[in-house]
């Protein structure tokens, strides 16, 4: 089964690519890189996410990933959806279809204002997923 990682255009997200990438690889398997589009128009949800923000995704993950050098690198695809402004319940479906062993997200330290305001999709995920959550830190500021 595939590994899946939430894609985040951030420097957490890149970390959570990498970190599904060594997933994937150790374990033999392909990468679902996990795309929402927050169009936050009600009844947009669970649509297909449009060519260009999709495209966009494939170029960012092409880009980290063309870092790596082992010729055992994972195939890597894009899945996507729309959300009206739940991201969270967005991603859980995703994993749910597409039957993943381990989801990756990534994360980074905040103070206690921004865990509360920044926190909920991250916590949603972690308290909602049908299948474990590997949290990945990242150092690097957006």
């Amino acid at each position: 089964m595939p590994v899946a990682v939430a894609f985040n255009a951030r420097p957490k997200g890149r970390s959570a690519i990498l970190a599904a990438m060594e997933w994937a690889r150790v374990h033999e398997t392909s990468v679902l890189v996990l795309h929402v589009q927050d169009t936050g128009v009600t009844g947009t949800a669970g649509l297909p996410a449009d060519d260009a923000s999709v495209e966009s995704v494939r170029e960012q993950v092409a880009a980290i990933t063309a870092d790596l050098t082992d010729p055992s690198t994972p195939q890597w695809q894009v899945i996507s959806l729309t959300s009206a402004g739940d991201v969270a319940s967005a991603l859980l479906e995703m994993v749910r279809a597409h039957d993943v062993d381990v989801l990756v997200v990534g994360s980074q330290k905040r103070s206690e204002l921004g865990k509360y305001l920044a926190g909920r999709t991250v916590q949603r995920v972690l308290l909602d997923s049908p299948v474990p959550v590997l949290v990945v830190k990242s150092s690097l500021k957006a």
